[in-house]
């Protein structure tokens, strides 16, 4: 998912050429979705672009279960980095022509001056890679030497990323380089907004 959330905002707000299309089910659910989602958020404690990131990226996180059966739906693999990006504006699109008012509102902030964002703070772990666990969502599993095993998730495409996709049993105990960012995220299954780790470069050392 190629850019995914920057691809939503352009579609929707700066292509003034698409039409109405009516929504499969599967899109009107994914669209009513994400819509409740957004409008749930207190958009008054959204400040900065970063802050209007992590609460689109959340919101479109707990539903990727639907993003996996739009791709079955369109019959596209969600390893196809342009067919997924069309997936995305196509999901900007429908929000927007719903009229979506959560979502034309984080929009927005996120078109709006970053003046006020934070510098980012770029946090690496070195470890040794272990394994990817799918949970809808890629995570890469490593071991930080103390037999700790930490997760960070794959949302967006990196430098490489390709070369993770298929079989990466070759990486198995071989040093990894992580540079991620923690943003917070909504977990259905434990009820609550926890911080995860997104994955931003991989190196193999």
């Amino acid at each position: 998912m190629k850019k995914i959330l920057f691809v939503l905002l352009l579609s929707s707000f700066f292509n003034k050429s698409f039409s109405q299309n009516k929504l499969t089910p599967l899109e009107k659910q994914m669209n009513d979705s994400v819509c409740n989602c957004l409008s749930k958020l207190d958009m008054n404690k959204i400040k900065t672009k970063k802050e209007a990131t992590d609460a689109l990226t959340n919101c479109i996180i707990v539903h990727s279960d639907l993003i996996m059966k739009l791709a079955e739906e369109k019959g596209v693999s969600v390893t196809d980095a342009d067919a997924m990006n069309n997936i995305g504006i196509k999901i900007g699109k429908n929000l927007f022509l719903e009229k979506c008012e959560a979502f034309t509102q984080i929009s927005l902030k996120l078109a709006g001056d970053d003046k006020n964002d934070d510098q980012n703070v770029e946090l690496t772990i070195e470890g040794t890679f272990k394994r990817i666990d799918q949970k809808g969502f890629n995570y890469f599993v490593l071991n930080n030497g103390q037999n700790t095993e930490t997760s960070f998730i794959w949302l967006k495409q990196f430098p490489d990323s390709e070369n993770f996709m298929g079989d990466v049993t070759k990486y198995k105990g071989k040093k990894l380089k992580i540079k991620y960012d923690e943003i917070e995220v909504y977990l259905p299954i434990a009820k609550g907004y926890y911080k995860v780790k997104e994955i931003l470069s991989v190196d193999v050392l």
